[in-house]
């Protein structure tokens, strides 16, 4: 079985029937106009797109190439020295080809196919908010927070037993690099850290009080993940998985629901210099769902986003990801991407994915996790591969696949919603803050712990999980994913389970 193929990382593809099968539906999902215009056509009009332009890091952008970048038709919006990316705005259709014969340009890109700005995205399907009654119904024991007892993802890793030894430290910080965070929630508001928060839409920090926030219409993900991650034990809605760690909001998507390179580089570089210990990054880098290193365009975006995700680990950061949900193979010697580029006319394109790569997904150095469901199997949706996965945790599935124990209705994940709500989504845009928030509860028992040392014990830690085979996840009689490997390193699973207990106790 191949799930639905959606142009977003954001929320699952929904297996059909799931929607009926499931007590709450999941929250919606968004792809892109396919009526932009063209890039020349953009050009003709004078209407700009945005680039990234990699030189030297480590000095200020040298006047030869400013006078260079200027001469052929753009503007500098910033530029990170530090890492030698400067994000230019140009109408000119030749800039990018212009700029890269330029002494000390090492590669240059347009960051999108589409003009500035891109046009707006239909969701589809809405949010379903757990109502008052839902909320009532939720029988917590003793300890637990009232909606505690429909997260069947905690127990499945140890959070609920790890809670019993720590909440995690209030020194350590998570950045949520997604759609942005409500901090007015009551169960994020506790945990929030607003001097590690910021609007980096433009691929420029915008630090106005509250520009990390998701506008009415944007999509609530952000939240989500953040409640996942650092919801606090306070006695209202739900509980994270570090629940006394402190939560950021990086905003980088576009309210049509883009992330582009310059707002994912500014990200990582405001999370490296503001403290940030963990980065959770539940998205891939639009327009290209795989970014060959053949052209030109797309190998700029990989260099410029590798620069900055190796520069936050440098500062101290573990950088988090999630592995996608199309049931792709990442370790097949080919795969056939119908989805870019998302922001004008996607065509079908076969690439290799050990070339052509899932941004910052299968950058060096990145934690990719897979999603599991309630029986702890490989999400229906997961993307898989030998090598690639790292670890796998909790990111939900069908009720109809994989269905929780009671007192749980729902096999998808619940977490924060804006506006003081509480709802369900799934997705391996779930599975990552798990484990985002396991490797803050390492960071807490382990203040000084280097990246290097957070990550060897986070899969140290993990719980060796057998390759499921055969996988017939809807029980047609057909294989529907081929996992490889042995218990304690294979495709499906990588190291295994995160394990929270083994984060505040080894």
């Amino acid at each position: 079985m191949t799930a639905p193929r959606k142009r977003s990382r954001r929320v699952v593809a929904i297996p059909l029937g799931m929607a009926m099968a499931t007590a709450l539906a999941v929250l919606p999902n968004t792809t892109a106009s396919a009526s932009v215009a063209a890039p020349q056509e953009a050009a003709a009009d004078a209407t700009p797109l945005s680039y990234v332009v990699n030189v030297s890091p480590g000095h200020g952008t040298s006047s030869q190439v400013k006078k260079a970048i200027a001469k052929a038709g753009g503007a500098i919006v910033t530029s990170y020295d530090q890492i030698g990316v400067i994000v230019v705005h140009s109408s000119d259709s030749g800039f990018a080809a212009a700029i890269r014969k330029v002494r000390g340009v090492q590669s240059a890109g347009a960051t999108r196919t589409a003009p500035l700005p891109a046009q707006s995205t239909t969701d589809l399907g809405a949010p379903k908010v757990l109502t008052a009654q839902e909320v009532a119904a939720a029988d917590a024991e003793a300890g637990q927070d009232p909606l505690e007892p429909l997260q069947w993802d905690l127990p499945a890793i140890k959070a609920d037993k790890a809670h019993e030894k720590s909440l995690g430290s209030p020194d350590v910080t998570v950045a949520v690099i997604d759609t942005g965070v409500d901090d007015t929630h009551p169960d994020i508001a506790p945990n929030f850290d607003r001097e590690a928060s910021v609007n980096c839409v433009t691929g420029k920090p915008d630090t106005a009080d509250g520009a990390w926030r998701p506008g009415a219409d944007e999509s609530p993900h952000g939240t989500h993940v953040a409640g996942e991650i650092a919801a606090a034990k306070n006695g209202v809605g739900m509980t994270g998985v570090a629940p006394g760690v402190k939560v950021s909001g990086i905003k980088v998507s576009t309210p049509a629901g883009f992330f582009y390179t310059e707002a994912v580089v500014c990200g990582f570089v405001w999370a490296a210099e503001h403290g940030v210990d963990v980065t959770n990054n539940s998205y891939y880098t639009d327009p290209w769902y795989f970014n060959c290193k053949d052209d030109p365009d797309q190998k700029a975006l990989v260099e410029a986003v590798t620069r900055a995700s190796r520069y936050a680990e440098r500062k101290g950061a573990v950088n988090v990801a999630a592995a996608g949900n199309e049931n792709y193979d990442l370790a097949a010697d080919e795969i056939t991407d119908p989805s870019s580029p998302n922001d004008t006319t996607p065509s079908d394109r076969v690439i290799d994915p050990s070339e052509c790569l899932d941004i910052p997904t299968q950058l060096p150095g990145v934690v990719t996790v897979a999603s599991t469901g309630a029986k702890g199997i490989k999400s229906s949706f997961s993307n898989h591969g030998l090598g690639v996965i790292d670890i796998a945790a909790p990111g939900g599935d069908s009720t109809r696949y994989q269905t929780p124990a009671p007192p749980a209705t729902s096999g998808l994940i619940l977490g924060t919603l804006p506006g003081g709500k509480w709802g369900y989504m799934a997705g391996t845009s779930m599975a990552s803050p798990h484990v985002a928030g396991v490797a803050a509860l390492i960071k807490s028992t382990h203040p000084y712990a280097s990246p290097a040392l957070v990550k060897a014990l986070l899969y140290a830690g993990a719980d060796a999980t057998a390759c499921t085979d055969p996988y017939d996840i809807d029980g047609d009689g057909k294989v529907d994913a081929v996992c490889e490997g042995p218990k304690n390193r294979n495709g499906f699973y990588g190291w295994g389970m995160a394990d929270a207990l083994d984060a505040v106790t080894k």
